[in-house]
């Protein structure tokens, strides 16, 4: 009989305190101000293709100057919002940057999300960033930004850089380098060296 007792005490208690935190849910519906404003693009763009080039010169009114493709974006699409105060585009299905250096030696960038944001020049790249440099170095992390403005690349994620010439692998977490990688500043690092044997 005591335990009966207890056990209807228990799925009183329980009951009770179901029905407190299902009492406690916000069921107010925002109107007017309050209500979070819904954002929709002014824009949408299959099979995009945007590429970047730059002047060796500043051109006249009606002069010509040779002009080098210094990157070239592409997706299957792309989502425009720059109608908005602090604009941006969006890459929700991917993106490949490819980029190429005064030498015209091309180096990629992959993700599967970006956002470009035009006054910041700041690209997110989120989902699988993998950069491949034209001398096959190869860097993979979960979320990457490009300074257009600085051609500056850097994360605070987990990476792993991988460099063919000197046999390393290098696995850290937080980095920043310029785009050619020939500054290249990991923050917190481990990893390993293939060191070759020389006959005797």
């Amino acid at each position: 009989m005591t335990s009966f007792k207890y056990d209807r005490l228990n799925i009183a208690m329980a009951l009770t305190v179901a029905m407190f935190f299902l009492s406690c849910q916000d069921t107010y519906e925002r109107v007017g101000e309050d209500r979070p404003a819904l954002v929709y693009p002014q824009g949408e763009a299959e099979n995009f293709t945007l590429t970047y080039t730059e002047t060796e010169e500043n051109l006249q009114s009606e002069g010509e100057s040779d002009s080098r493709v210094i990157a070239v974006l592409e997706s299957p699409l792309t989502r425009d919002f720059e109608n908005l105060i602090f604009p941006y585009r969006t890459f929700p299905e991917g993106v490949l940057v490819t980029y190429y250096d005064p030498q015209g030696q091309k180096s990629t960038i992959r993700a599967d999300y970006a956002i470009v944001y035009r006054e910041t020049g700041l690209i997110d790249l989120q989902g699988n960033v993998v950069v491949t440099t034209h001398d096959g170095k190869v860097l993979k992390t979960p979320q990457l930004y490009w300074d257009r403005k600085t051609e500056w690349i850097f994360t605070q994620e987990r990476f792993t850089f991988t460099n063919p010439e000197e046999g390393t692998e290098l696995n850290g977490k937080g980095m920043d380098f310029n785009r050619d990688f020939t500054y290249f500043n990991a923050h917190q690092t481990g990893g390993e060296m293939l060191v070759k044997e020389e006959a005797s």
